[in-house]
């Protein structure tokens, strides 16, 4: 088998790296004309795509930092490692919602300030806890927003808690709900949820619908007191309008994952460093995902976890085989059959899926396919990449 060249612009976790074989993978932060790239955060957006690039490996969920649209064009899919950080997520969530109903930011900085002898420190505590007293979490209800694999185990350890749980996700695929538990009572729009909640948490991308979910309209129909996390992506959440919430008492506390210089130092706002999926556990589970995804698409053509190409993998069926990603236009399937059977090679077995603008296509052939073969299916209109395996 050829030698692929893997190009590194972040440190990936070993255990990752490992699942690339040394005979034949060549992996280094230095290589030229890469055949794949995996990253974590690197801003790819003003990097040249190499000629020679066949796939995008992100070891984590967001893909902000990818230029998707550019490499869907190219016909080069990006994988990302959903749910490989969702146990870490979910944990920070859990944490942040007790951190902000039992005070325990302010609670420990009082701590920290107390001077004098054991005994008079023994007095203050006894005087300065009542500005920290909280509430607890059984009886309350939690609004999950974004039923993904963190959503999910958000809103079934907050029932393990004693919470109520009430969750919001439009695109809820039938395998994700197998995977929630039947407590989770059924939103059918985001301001119905806000209505009724005391906490609400939200696990979505963000997109353009996502924007500023939480803002000044929907903060005046919230219950008084609720608690606001966003551990998902900074600008899901009007932080203008939760400070001046906080400052109406309105809003209980916020607590999120993207300190600025309006909430770092804000009363009931608990600020972390971007520390969702920062655990040894979930670096590791995330690349050891994608670099298995991007070896599986650069040996067999598969696509597992593409944020930009339909899932299609097929057990080989022949050592011979063909992958097309193209437009989404009719009779692509035909002409790609058409040549090749002008060219006289057999089709073994042929799938074809679609997601939105774009398709994806694996072909087994009984025969090796010539290259000037696959320059005519590459000059098919439409069709992005054409690659003989």
């Amino acid at each position: 088998m050829a030698m692929h060249k893997i190009l590194t612009l972040n440190n990936i976790s070993s255990l990752g790296l490992e699942r690339l074989p040394k005979d034949l993978f060549q992996v280094s932060s230095e290589t030229k004309d890469p055949d794949g790239i995996l990253l974590r955060s690197f801003k790819m957006h003003d990097m040249e795509i190499p000629k020679s690039l066949k796939a995008v490996g992100r070891a984590g969920a967001g893909v902000n930092n990818i230029p998707v649209e550019k490499l869907t064009k190219l016909g080069i899919p990006v994988f990302n490692a959903p749910g490989a950080n969702s146990n870490a997520v979910k944990e920070l969530v859990i944490a942040g919602m007790l951190m902000a109903i039992r005070h325990i930011g302010p609670a420990w900085q009082f701590s920290q300030g107390l001077t004098g002898t054991d005994a008079e420190i023994s007095k203050a505590v006894e005087a300065g806890k009542k500005n920290f007293a909280g509430f607890e979490l059984p009886g309350r209800t939690l609004g999950v927003i974004g039923l993904g694999a963190i959503g999910r185990l958000v809103a079934n350890a907050a029932l393990s808690l004693g919470m109520k749980v009430i969750g919001f996700d439009p695109g809820l695929t039938v395998e994700g709900a197998w995977q929630l538990s039947s407590d989770v009572k059924k939103a059918n729009s985001v301001d119905e949820l806000l209505r009724q909640v005391d906490f609400v948490t939200f696990h979505v991308p963000l997109i353009e619908q996502t924007r500023r979910l939480i803002n000044a309209e929907r903060l005046k129909f919230m219950k008084d007191g609720v608690v606001i996390l966003n551990f998902a992506r900074e600008g899901i959440v009007d932080d203008a309008a939760v400070s001046a919430a906080i400052k109406d008492g309105k809003v209980y506390g916020y607590v999120c994952d993207f300190p600025s210089n309006l909430l770092k130092n804000h009363e009931r706002v608990i600020t972390l460093p971007h520390l969702g999926a920062s655990t040894a556990e979930a670096e590791d589970n995330c690349a050891i995902m994608v670099a298995e995804q991007v070896r599986d698409f650069l040996e067999n053509g598969n696509v597992r976890n593409s944020v930009n190409f339909p899932e299609v993998a097929a057990p080989r069926e022949s050592a011979h085989r063909m992958i097309v990603a193209n437009a989404n236009v009719p009779n692509m399937l035909g002409q790609i059959s058409e040549t090749l059977g002008n060219a006289k090679l057999n089709i073994h077995d042929m799938v074809n899926r679609s997601r939105g603008d774009y398709a994806y296509t694996i072909v087994d052939l009984d025969n090796p396919v010539p290259e000037d073969v696959r320059q005519k299916v590459a000059a098919i209109g439409g069709v992005l990449m054409v690659r003989v395996l």
